[in-house]
């Protein structure tokens, strides 16, 4: 089991400590993505200098490619949600079925074999296997993606091997139903998880919509495990959701937007292919302490986005890693003193 301790509170924000296998993380943190064992653009060591401490694996791209059962004889790899495979897969009672993106060839995921994988991939949580629908969807859609999530729920909490400083979390879905929500949270905790993940948010309802669904959601989350938000999301998604007392949080798009010259600075985004930024000697953000801030300029970062260098999407990654790292940080250090709701407030007049 890992472990979880609270070790601060600001209103309904926590400031707090995960324990796993591998080490101690500080909360709220941000989970750089590695859909197939690596953050795009970066090197392992460059993932730990922005300052993130846990790294997300992909369970579909990993068993395909090189395969679960290699990386665990190679001493494993230090997740899993449907929705992103939808062209492709078949859903049914016992599982997933769907065809490779490699070569077409037909495989089955099911929630046994989803925490297997996991378990070869030396993963310190495993996930367990949901369905997530899109918005909108149907309420018949809704309902029934929910209740067959929590159905492979019961499985993927039989199948997990407990050991020390490993967890398994269970995903509270139910699309934007405050009712069905609180349903499927309250099944979850029965089955009984060593935390909860809010899913099926960011696919199309809109920030306000989201913060009502975590509004409903998350006060009825056990106080004593982490909470964690998936594939969420904007600065501004990550600051409204630590007000409601989220804990962990993943998103591809601070490295993909390094990829598209878009960078997230302390001023707002900054979109580097514009042609303003061709003359600019100054830094990208002057409180950033990231090579790409303190090495180099606007106007050679914008001529590396341009020419479509490969140093420009490694920089801006890098940047962008560490300033999601530095906004968990900062928020942290706030609730720690009870100044959030100041923290906020300058964060959202500097956007």
């Amino acid at each position: 089991m890992i472990g979880f301790e609270v070790l601060a509170r600001d209103g309904t924000a926590r400031r707090g400590r995960l324990t796993t296998a591998h080490g101690e993380v500080d909360t709220p943190v941000f989970m750089p993505v590695g859909t197939a064992g690596t953050v795009k653009a970066m090197t392992s060591e460059g993932v730990a200098a922005t300052g993130a401490r846990l790294v997300l694996g992909n369970t579909y791209h990993l068993m395909l490619r090189p395969g679960a059962e290699r990386i665990a004889a190679l001493g494993g790899l230090h997740r899993f949600q449907v929705m992103s495979l939808a062209s492709r897969r078949t859903m049914g009672e016992a599982g997933v079925t769907f065809r490779s993106h490699l070569d077409g060839s037909a495989h089955e995921l099911t929630p046994e074999r989803s925490v297997a994988i996991q378990h070869l991939l030396g993963a310190d949580v495993t996930m367990a296997l949901d369905e997530c629908t899109l918005h909108p969807s149907s309420q018949e859609a809704v309902e029934s993606a929910t209740e067959l999530t929590l159905r492979w729920a019961e499985r993927s909490r039989r199948a997990f091997v407990e050991r020390p400083g490993h967890g398994v979390f269970g995903i509270v879905q139910g699309g934007v139903d405050p009712d069905l929500r609180l349903r499927a949270t309250a099944r979850l905790i029965e089955i009984g998880f060593d935390g909860y993940a809010v899913g099926g948010l960011a696919v199309g309802e809109g920030r306000a919509t989201m913060f009502s669904v975590l509004d409903a959601t998350v006060p009825a989350l056990p106080e004593d495990r982490p909470r964690y938000l998936m594939g969420v999301g904007k600065p501004a998604d990550l600051v409204g959701a630590v007000l409601r007392g989220i804990d962990m949080f993943d998103c591809v798009l601070p490295t993909r937007s390094g990829r598209t010259a878009q960078a997230f600075t302390r001023c707002g985004t900054v979109n580097l292919r514009n042609a303003r930024h061709a003359d600019d000697p100054s830094s990208l953000d002057p409180q950033c302490s990231c090579p790409a801030c303190t090495g180099y300029s606007r106007g050679y970062l914008h001529h590396l986005c341009r020419s479509g260098e490969i140093l420009g999407s490694m920089l801006l990654t890098a940047h962008n890693l560490r300033y999601y790292a530095d906004l968990m940080a900062m928020m942290r250090a706030a609730i720690e003193v009870g100044s959030l709701a100041d923290f906020v407030a300058a964060f959202e007049r500097s956007q």
